[in-house]
């Protein structure tokens, strides 16, 4: 962990990597899209310039940034033919920035293979499944609610609603809450915390299909009924997956580069650099120190 900083730079370029498009088994023919003085442009060419400049198009239509993505590949051969053509593609520069874009290939293969090839989605599910097993059930209430300005035409609609008058129908035509009053007064499904407090902790005491008595906050006045009362259900595995792959991701991109700088030997050369390097692995070091102290002590506690 003595470069813990660097460490999680590379990890962050990495799952960055991890982001772009994989290319798709079917693009093993090689499907020609285009071509250009005879030489055939590629789906997989295609794939390689998506992974590279994709991101710049932003939320482009898809058939639009094809069409771009295939500009760009036509560019590309013709300034590598023209390059050719006036022998630029040779020499020591050249044989340098060759050498280094075959390393990017090489770090996005191993990513692929040891990284990105080492979370599956049954282990996103199998850390989903443990997550949702320790999250604490939490109550949640639907309801209704009347807003008016004055508790003399709150108690009018309270009476109306006590001798059978529809709730829904009343909240439209007399709640002064834009949000909700065309909705028959619906504020749909909330927990605790997110109402003020006077409205709160009427909308929790009633039982299901109670309605309140008028109730005053800073807003003004409320008839509060209470529609529906459940333990609000977590988060869908569909919904959270992406988040979860991308976590387990980066865990696993840094455990693969911890290893890799571990078995390695880095030197710096620039002494500003190496003093940063060094006072990050000395804060990185007690850090970790702590938590194994506060792990002992917890481990005693329970011992005794």
């Amino acid at each position: 962990m003595t470069y813990i900083s660097s460490t999680r730079l590379w990890a962050g370029a990495l799952l960055a990597a991890s982001l772009l498009p994989a290319i798709p088994a079917a693009f093993a023919e090689d499907k020609p899209v285009a071509t250009v003085n005879g030489r055939a442009i590629t789906e997989a060419d295609l794939a390689f310039a998506d992974s590279e400049i994709g991101s710049d198009f932003g939320s482009l239509p898809a058939e639009t940034k094809r069409r771009y993505l295939v500009e760009f590949l036509i560019e590309t051969n013709l300034f590598a033919a023209a390059a050719e053509t006036d022998k630029l593609a040779s020499g020591e520069n050249f044989d340098k920035r060759v050498a280094y874009m075959r390393q990017r290939a090489a770090r996005q293969a191993y990513f692929d293979a040891k990284v990105k090839g080492g979370v599956s989605e049954a282990a996103a599910k199998g850390f989903y499944d443990d997550q949702v097993k320790m999250l604490k059930t939490e109550e949640e209430v639907q309801a209704r609610h009347i807003l008016v300005g004055s508790e003399d035409q709150a108690k009018d609609l309270a009476d109306k609603i006590a001798k059978g008058g529809d709730f829904a129908a009343l909240a439209k035509e007399n709640s002064v809450d834009a949000g909700s009053k065309e909705n028959g007064g619906m504020l749909g499904y909330f927990g605790k915390g997110q109402m003020v407090p006077q409205f709160e902790q009427a909308a929790f005491a009633l039982e299901k299909g109670a309605v309140s008595k008028p109730v005053q906050s800073q807003f003004g006045w409320h008839i509060i009924k209470v529609e529906d009362k459940r333990q609000k259900p977590p988060p869908t595995f569909e919904q959270v997956k992406d988040q979860i792959m991308g976590s387990l991701m980066k865990s696993q991109a840094q455990t693969v580069l911890a290893g890799l700088r571990k078995s390695a030997k880095v030197e710096y050369f620039d002494e500003a650099m190496k003093k940063q390097v060094d006072e990050e692995a000395k804060k990185q070091a007690a850090m970790e120190d702590q938590m194994k102290a506060q792990i002992e002590k917890m481990d005693a506690g329970e011992k005794k």
